[in-house]
């Protein structure tokens, strides 16, 4: 099943960085972002498929040592990805009238460079010897990572969603506020007023609802779970994480409009090249 999910994982990330690298139009930050999202997605469905292949088929522990770290940087750099882009949302929302200078643009480099950065730094560890084939008893749930190793990931994990949390309510505040200024603005309180708040708050409960649904489940096993368990415990908490994986693209990428408008370009030739791009905020994905 975690192959079958790291193959759909990665079809579906390929077609967005495809489209984003493709599309001279697609250069914004929130694009940028987004593509980020994608590329750390691609590279985990890779990931749980080079796994499977050599766990099962060509067994070898140096290699799955490899690929565990490498999975490791990449679900990492994908859940750092949801944190950048959460970043960008309040900051076009709590600086409009500044978001689109060159600082901004230079935040969002910093966002991506610090996300990767950790991200490699974190794979990089069980291969440089943060992992527990010299002492089966300080394994973890996830062999050959150390007890220590994935406590430390749960608690970032953790540090992460809260921070989301907070975040998502800070841009639910301003949604609301803008919304009702406006609606004063117009001298009275229309009913399309409340469909489009509740509509707002409704998709960020779902985008925030659906990342700690995939992941708290293998966030907390990985504590408090033990080596000895039975493994079947582990796939069952860590399939549902690799479906956020497979939402990621549908939620970030394949509703925009622009997205939309370049897949007919690359797939169905139903738009000309030279097609106009309407400018969107990152409040709009």
């Amino acid at each position: 099943m975690l192959c079958i999910s790291g193959t759909i994982i990665a079809c579906e990330n390929a077609i967005v960085v495809a489209i984003i690298f493709y599309t001279p139009t697609l250069r914004t930050p929130m694009f940028v972002l987004i593509g980020s999202l994608a590329t750390a997605d691609l590279l985990a469905g890779f990931g749980l498929i080079l796994n499977f292949v050599f766990q099962y088929v060509i067994q070898s522990e140096t290699i799955n040592l490899i690929t565990v770290g490498f999975l490791v940087a990449s679900f990492t750099a994908s859940v750092s990805s949801l944190l950048a882009i959460t970043v960008d949302r309040y900051l076009s929302l709590y600086n409009a009238l500044t978001y689109s200078s060159e600082k901004t643009i230079l935040w969002i480099h910093l966002m991506l460079f610090v996300t990767w950065g950790v991200s490699i730094c974190l794979g990089l560890l069980p291969v440089l010897g943060w992992n527990c084939l010299d002492d089966i008893s300080s394994c973890s749930i996830v062999k050959p990572l150390t007890k220590s190793n994935v406590t430390l990931l749960s608690t970032s994990f953790f540090f992460i969603f809260i921070l989301m949390l907070h975040l998502y309510i800070k841009i639910c505040k301003i949604v609301c506020r803008h919304a009702h200024q406006i609606a004063l603005q117009q001298h009275f309180l229309t009913a399309s007023h409340y469909v489009a708040t509740k509509k707002g708050v409704s998709t960020l409960a779902i985008i925030l609802g659906t990342f700690g649904a995939s992941w708290l489940p293998f966030a907390i096993y990985c504590v408090v779970g033990d080596h000895e368990y039975p493994s079947v415990y582990t796939y069952a908490t860590l399939l549902p994480a690799t479906y956020n994986s497979m939402i990621n693209p549908i939620i970030y990428a394949y509703r925009n409009q622009e997205i939309q408008r370049s897949m007919w370009v690359l797939f169905c030739g139903c738009f000309q090249s030279k097609v106009s791009f309407r400018s969107r905020s990152p409040s709009d994905v």
